[in-house]
């Protein structure tokens, strides 16, 4: 009888074990989404204005352009978006005589070895998002997007994989699933200088002003 006890315990013991844990990954798990929620929104109210600003003056979606920058710039956490400015992976190219900022990606030698690709650079974040406006209008590969409704968001990220923006096959679902679940096509349909940027947890709605570009 003592030896079944002691074996009962052992094991209410080892399943308490595990409750506790699965509980701590499960919190854990929880958090880093929440957390990771605050930082994209948080991303999202900063750089909203500038998309909306560049859609009136360049065509291209608020929401394309927001889905973009956070799913090349990791939320403007990554490295590239962090000692470049670089928020859309937009590389140099023959015709760039603008900074730029070396670092290993998809490139590869003669060799098939993974050597270092020429990204542009920027004195701010700013600067990258008109560059990336001036990128999709005047490099002629990205023509037909232009064809496209504001509103269409998912012609534009189907449109943006297959004329080569980048090789991730997931690439045009990573653009729909980032638009759809922060509700960024909100953005596309906007006119005004002044909107209600929705705030993150219970806070108050707060208004956010822009000018328009000088950069024509």
């Amino acid at each position: 009888m003592a030896q079944f006890l002691k074996l009962a315990t052992s094991v209410m013991k080892s399943w308490f074990g595990l409750a506790v844990i699965a509980m701590y990954i499960g919190l854990t798990a929880f958090k880093e989404g929440m957390d990771e929620r605050i930082v994209t929104q948080a991303y999202i109210e900063r750089f909203a204005p500038l998309a909306i600003e560049e859609m009136h003056r360049a065509g291209i979606p608020a929401s394309i352009k927001l889905a973009q920058a956070l799913v090349e710039s990791n939320a403007g956490r990554s490295k590239l978006a962090l000692e470049s400015n670089n928020h859309f992976g937009i590389k140099c190219k023959a015709y760039w005589t603008g900074q730029s900022y070396y670092h290993k990606d998809d490139d590869l030698d003669n060799k098939g070895n993974l050597v270092e690709s020429c990204f542009r650079a920027y004195n701010d974040i700013e600067s990258s998002f008109i560059d990336h406006s001036e990128f999709l209008r005047f490099s002629g590969k990205y023509d037909r997007l232009f064809t496209i409704e504001l509103t269409d968001y998912k012609a534009w990220a189907n449109g943006l994989k297959s004329c080569g923006y980048a090789t991730d096959q997931s690439y045009t679902n990573k653009l729909i699933q980032t638009i759809e679940t922060y509700k960024l096509y909100r953005f596309d349909t906007f006119q005004a200088k002044e909107f209600d940027m929705p705030s993150t947890g219970n806070a108050p709605r707060r208004v956010v002003q822009f000018t328009e570009t000088t950069i024509d």
